[in-house]
């Protein structure tokens, strides 16, 4: 058994979150590897969901565990190649945030109820209807597989600022 490794999650903007990410053929070794490093990544982070290319990795790989009451069980799931098979007519909005753009929130509107199907880790299709937050969070995680952020359904206004404020962070993050 080989150690976790927490990997660095790339900030906003990097032309590396806007790419569309190439599907996953065969579910290696490495790749449940890499699995089980994203969750690692996004416990510690601390979030609901991450994205291969938010680590830099052109893969359709996310994972996800929105499980928050105290006490409660985690429940990680990882998805390769996740799509959304139907959504809801019923829209829920919710304020998102995402590890590559710290510390800002915006509120969304998204699909109340999705279902989706992906491969597990042992390469096995499967399919669940998620609402909720589950619903939110997958369908933010496959944006990222596209190359799309959640400050892309915001305003120009809005999405400019936010991402002057990464730039800065950006920025001081390299000077120390």
């Amino acid at each position: 058994m080989t150690a976790m490794a927490i990997y660095p999650i790339l900030i906003h903007p990097d032309p590396r979150l806007k790419k569309v990410c190439e599907p996953v053929d065969d579910i290696t070794p490495e790749l449940r590897k890499l699995a089980d490093d994203m969750l690692e990544t996004m416990y510690d982070a601390p979030g609901v969901g991450l994205a291969a290319p938010q680590i830099g990795i052109l893969k359709r790989l996310i994972v996800l565990d929105c499980v928050k009451e105290e006490g409660e069980a985690p429940k990680p799931v990882a998805m390769f190649n996740p799509e959304i098979t139907w959504e809801s007519d019923e829209i829920s909005t919710y304020e998102e945030g995402c590890l590559s753009i710290p510390e800002q929130y915006a509120d969304v509107d998204r699909p109340a109820i999705v279902k989706a199907r992906w491969l597990d880790v042992d390469g096995k299709v499967q399919e669940e209807q998620f609402d909720g937050l589950w619903a939110t969070c997958v369908q933010h995680e496959i944006d990222h597989l596209n190359g799309k952020l959640f400050i892309d359904y915001l305003g120009s206004m809005k999405r400019q600022m936010i991402t002057r404020k990464m730039q800065k962070l950006k920025r001081e993050r390299t000077r120390t």
